[in-house]
């Protein structure tokens, strides 16, 4: 286990692949817009 390793952090910084372990940033954190129903209930 480490640098060679596949399946652990360090390795996949190393290799520079992502996956479960390392996902990749999201540049923007998207919201869905409210509807009109989700409006109404609110006030």
């Amino acid at each position: 286990m480490g640098k060679g390793d596949k399946k652990t952090k360090r390795g996949k910084i190393n290799i520079g692949s992502h996956g479960k372990l390392r996902p990749k940033r999201k540049k923007f954190n998207v919201r869905p817009m409210p509807t009109e129903d989700a409006q109404k209930k609110e006030t």
